[in-house]
């Protein structure tokens, strides 16, 4: 019997994290690998987590201590998340 040695997929990268919606209001902030901690203009922060998933997207899920969340997927070429409001935020990760 054949063994072939198994490449495990390594937790997601950190970074910086920015993003911006419609109203050019912004969010941003370090990230290190699952965890990711952001903040915003008016002092809020954003606390949140990067998931992996099968077919090599990454799921961001962020709330704030007020209930506030934005939730989205990156492919690789960029990140679009949606508020509870139906807002669409783009950004990418550094």
């Amino acid at each position: 019997m054949i063994y072939r040695k198994r490449r495990h997929r390594q937790g997601v990268s950190g970074g910086f994290f920015h993003f911006q919606d419609s109203m050019n209001r912004t969010v941003s902030g370090p990230g290190d690998g699952d965890f990711i901690q952001l903040r915003d203009e008016f002092g809020n922060e954003w606390r949140g987590v990067a998931e992996r998933q099968s077919d090599d997207t990454i799921r961001y899920r962020f709330r704030t201590s007020q209930g506030e969340f934005i939730s989205g997927v990156s492919d690789g070429y960029g990140v679009i998340l949606r508020d509870e409001k139906g807002k669409t935020w783009r950004g990418f990760v550094d």
